[in-house]
């Protein structure tokens, strides 16, 4: 797979999201920009610039039409993804360090963090889709203050009005969006920060991963961990590949700790997982400090990464890919 080097930001890559169709690709960095791509030949399409600190996450509706970003500046804004306009902009007294759609693009949700004396915030914000945008209302239809370990991650869970969060403590729980109330936890579902969490296209599960080493599969409904993925390396992300059996993790020891091991000992690849059978079943090098972030086309044929170097990597799946049998000579039914 010979990887297309996508050269837009200046320094480390914070999230990167695929659009619905797969066409177009969204990366954020600590460099206050936010890129579109082109995800079939890398071909950059255009910038969101308005932020004033790290733009900490980013998600885009189904439709392609809005986008939301998160950033270090204490705002949330609403971008249109066609013009690059910055349509609006909520503030908060903190960082905002996750953003996510609902699945009918009506709500968002995001987190601000814990600090200063202001306890980490949860907040849905209904999104008007009537016009060019412009007109959101101010304040969230709910929000709520998780008590215990600060949480980190949120998305919409498998059900409309629960949310799903990840925290540092490693516990992931779901939270009813309209009173704030902890509906399930699982307090051990990770030992060490939860650093990341995707959901499946019909977000029946999810996966996570963690500085623990390890990645998870978890059932949406009921927070049971189904599989495994053990490595031995700080994880930083995991996705999950649409029509395939695989996870990809990505993740190293972080640019602090790096200088004191080889580049070897870094690891910093892209694994392949069997999804099923936990068998590590390739690996992608590339980066030159740790993978921050991965994302995989809804479509199936490429996935992308960004690294701690500021690069992202997009690979196009070879034929072999396709062709491969995961589950050895045993056909699987569609």
């Amino acid at each position: 797979m010979r990887p297309i080097l996508l050269q837009g930001h200046e320094r480390s890559l914070t999230q990167i999201k695929f659009n619905r169709e797969g066409d177009l690709l969204f990366s954020c960095s600590k460099d206050h920009i936010i890129n579109v791509w082109f995800a079939h030949n890398g071909e950059r399409l255009g910038t969101y610039d308005g932020h004033n600190g790290t733009v900490w996450t980013i998600d885009v509706d189904s439709e392609s039409r809005f986008l939301v970003s998160g950033s270090a500046d204490n705002t949330l804004r609403l971008w249109s993804v066609q013009t690059g306009k910055c349509l609006y902009r909520w503030e908060f007294p903190t960082a905002v360090k996750r953003v996510a759609w609902s699945e009918d693009d009506s709500q968002v949700v995001c987190i601000t963090e814990q600090r200063m004396g202001y306890q980490c915030a949860v907040r849905i914000f209904d999104i008007d889709r009537e016009g060019d945008g412009t007109n959101q209302s101010k304040e969230p239809s709910s929000i709520f203050y998780p008590i215990g370990s600060k949480a980190t991650l949120c998305s919409f869970a498998h059900v409309p009005n629960l949310i799903l969060m990840g925290h540092e403590s490693g516990k992931v729980a779901l939270f009813d969006a309209k009173t704030g109330d902890e509906v399930l936890n699982n307090e051990r579902a990770h030992m060490d920060v939860v650093t990341d969490l995707q959901l499946s296209p019909d977000r029946s599960y999810f996966i996570t991963s963690s500085k623990d080493k390890t990645a998870r599969l978890h059932e949406t409904k009921t927070l049971t961990v189904l599989k495994t993925y053990t490595t031995e390396t700080p994880l930083n992300s995991a996705a999950i590949a649409p029509g395939k059996p695989y996870v990809l993790l990505g993740g190293g020891q972080d640019a602090m700790s790096v200088t004191t091991t080889s580049l070897r000992q870094g690891k910093f690849e892209t694994r392949f997982w069997h999804k099923i059978f936990e068998e590590e079943v390739g690996r992608v090098k590339g980066h030159f400090g740790p993978v921050n972030t991965i994302a995989v086309s809804p479509k199936g044929d490429c996935y992308a990464s960004g690294g701690e170097d500021g690069f992202v990597r997009v690979h196009h799946f070879d034929e072999s890919y396709f062709r491969a049998k995961p589950y050895g000579d045993l056909e699987i039914e569609e």
